[in-house]
C-alpha cells in the first residue's frame, strides 16, 4: 500500500480496533451489523478514515483502518461508539431490548487498539542497531 501524504507528514498508519457489546451480550444479529457497517462508513468518512476491514460476532467488533497522523484514536473511537450506539438503539429498539434493560450503553466502556505496521517489533529493532554510528564532525572520511 502506497503511504499517504499529507502537508506535513507522509505516513502509513493502520490500526485494529474492536469493541465489544455491554456484558458482552450477544446482540449483534446480522440485519444489526449490516446496519452497523453502513453507520461505520459514514462516521469513518467523515474523520477521513479508510476503513480496510469490518465485521464482528455476535458480542463484539472489528475495525481494521488506515488513519493519518493527526487523527486522536480516542475520540474517534469515542465518536464512533456514541454515533453507532445511538443509531441502533433508535432503529432496532425492540431487539436491542431483548438483551438490555435500564441502561443506554451499547457498548462496553473499553476497547482495544492495536497498531498495525508493515513489520515486526524486532525488524525493526534490527535495522535501527544495523544503523552505521554518526560520523564525528571532523571525520571527512565518511560522507
Amino acid at each position: 500500500m502506497p503511504y499517504d501524504s499529507h502537508s506535513r507528514a507522509v505516513s502509513d498508519l493502520n490500526a485494529h480496533i474492536v469493541l465489544t457489546t455491554k456484558y458482552r451480550r450477544k446482540v449483534v444479529s446480522p440485519e444489526l451489523l449490516a446496519r452497523m457497517t453502513e453507520i461505520m462508513a459514514s462516521v469513518c468518512e467523515k474523520w477521513g478514515v479508510e476503513i480496510l476491514e469490518f465485521n464482528g460476532e455476535a458480542d463484539h467488533v472489528h475495525l481494521l483502518m488506515r488513519y493519518y497522523p493527526q487523527l486522536q484514536l480516542s475520540k474517534f473511537v469515542n465518536n464512533v461508539k456514541t454515533v453507532t450506539s445511538r443509531m441502533l438503539r433508535k432503529e432496532f429498539m425492540p431487539h436491542i431490548k431483548k438483551f438490555y434493560w435500564g441502561t443506554e450503553a451499547f457498548w462496553n466502556s473499553s476497547y482495544f487498539v492495536a497498531s498495525c505496521g508493515g513489520v515486526t517489533v524486532e525488524t525493526l529493532r534490527k535495522y535501527v542497531e544495523s544503523q552505521s554510528e554518526i560520523p564525528n564532525e571532523g571525520d571527512s572520511s565518511q560522507s
